[in-house]
């Protein structure tokens, strides 16, 4: 969102992002600028009536783009909770069946409790691959939600004091 850091007029911006689909902040800036054309189509002038209708306007969007940004996060975060349980109960799960081979064969050799055990090792294997990409996947994607978050924050204030200074 450099242009509009380089913008004079927010109409300016408006040309510019009507390519840009993809980013928050040109989420927030759409909903700014639809609320000042509104004003200033309903109060006939190149003049806003209402300042704090912009800000509600962007702090609207601004939890609109988050909630976009962060859909994905609760699956991630029970992925990585839930994973290591799922693998323990399939790690118990082998070992009883172990046990079981054990019991019904009479004996405790290597081929009777390797099948058993291997399971029991596959699946605690499996809930820890799936476990450790999902934390640190949410982890790097949280990260990113408070950068987003700060800079939508710095271009409401931005985007306030120029609405200000060319509106007011």
């Amino acid at each position: 969102m450099f242009a509009f850091r380089r913008a004079k007029k927010l109409a300016d911006v408006q040309a510019v992002t009507a390519q840009e689909t993809h980013s928050s902040l040109v989420g927030l800036f759409k909903a700014g600028y639809a609320e000042i054309e509104a004003q200033i189509a309903h109060a006939n002038g190149a003049t806003i009536r209402s300042l704090d209708s912009v800000e509600r306007s962007l702090l609207r969007a601004s939890r609109i783009e988050a909630a976009r940004i962060s859909r994905y996060l609760p699956f991630l975060a029970t992925t990585a909770a839930a994973s290591p349980f799922i693998g323990l109960f399939g790690t118990v799960w082998g070992i009883m069946d172990a046990f079981a081979t054990i019991g019904s064969m009479q004996t405790s050799s290597i081929t009777a409790v390797a099948p058993g055990i291997s399971e029991a090792l596959i699946n605690t294997a499996a809930g820890l691959f799936a476990a450790i990409p999902a934390l640190l996947a949410y982890n790097h994607f949280v990260q990113r939600m408070r950068n987003a978050r700060g800079e939508m924050e710095d271009f409401t204030l931005e985007f306030l004091n120029l609405t200000e200074r060319n509106f007011m």
